[in-house]
């Protein structure tokens, strides 16, 4: 495997897929990129985004690529179409270097962080021979993250892109009533439901004080936006803004998820 230079500090692979732990393939993904690139640092940022849920995806780089250094690649295999006509793309933004399938999945971070530069991943050069047809993580992903990290400007993988197709992502609306409705938009690991309501827009249209605002999702109804998930009894429903930085309906040491039975798109009504 031909390499492109060599970096005394190799830039940071993040990887985020939906292979999940129990298969070989992100494994597989890290030993392409060690084979190039052997002074590699990887990170998993996670490999449980359920399969093939871009949205999710989404929602989880959006939410987590601003904490990595500058310089990071992230390469982010959610791809139901692969071996399709979607293009993979390359994408530079906020100092980082983003490599997905054109399905939306960069669309959350680039709606926030316009990007400096888009290419298509077209140059089979820094591709590996005999490309599976169902397996693009190992032979085209990982092979041309390694080949950036080893020195090959984003030039070089394909031409430029105007645009990245955009998710069909749902916002919340102010209603002739005076709520807001929103919607949950990703159910985490602990069962808290998170909703495509942010703080700036709760304060935006809601004016009143976070313990005057009632937050009411299938059936259920809790009183007030709380600081931490403690703020209420063992396996009682809380309401708060979470790290993500959207409002989130959790249960303290236990799920929401479990509790109410309800799943990404369900309505979230808040009320002043």
């Amino acid at each position: 495997m031909a390499k492109f230079g060599f970096h005394k500090s190799t830039p940071l692979f993040v990887l985020l897929t939906d292979f999940g732990h129990r298969d070989s393939y992100a494994g597989t993904m890290k030993g392409v990129i060690y084979s190039i690139c052997e002074n590699a640092r990887i990170v998993d940022l996670t490999h449980t985004v359920e399969p093939q849920d871009v949205i999710g995806a989404a929602f989880v780089l959006r939410s987590s690529y601003e904490y990595f250094p500058p310089d990071s690649i992230f390469v982010c295999v959610v791809d139901p179409g692969v071996g399709g006509k979607r293009d993979i793309i390359c994408m530079k933004a906020g100092g980082r270097t983003f490599l997905a399938p054109d399905n939306g999945l960069l669309s959350m971070l680039e709606a926030e962080r316009k990007a400096d530069a888009i290419r298509a991943v077209e140059n089979k050069e820094l591709w590996l021979d005999g490309v599976s047809t169902t397996f693009h993580g190992r032979d085209i992903f990982a092979p041309v993250a390694a080949r950036l990290a080893e020195g090959a400007g984003i030039e070089k993988v394909g031409p430029r892109k105007r645009t990245i197709k955009a998710l069909k992502l749902p916002k919340p609306v102010k209603t002739t009533a005076g709520t807001l409705k929103g919607e949950i938009v990703y159910i985490d690991q602990f069962g808290n439901l998170i909703t495509n309501v942010g703080e700036a827009t709760l304060q935006t249209n809601l004016p009143q004080a976070f313990e005057d605002i009632s937050v009411s999702v299938a059936g259920s109804k809790t009183k007030g936006i709380s600081g931490s998930y403690g703020d209420v009894k063992e396996g009682e429903l809380v309401a708060l803004i979470g790290s993500s930085g959207y409002l989130e309906i959790a249960a303290n040491r236990g799920s929401a998820y479990k509790k109410l039975g309800c799943e990404r798109g369900t309505d979230v009504i808040i009320k002043g």
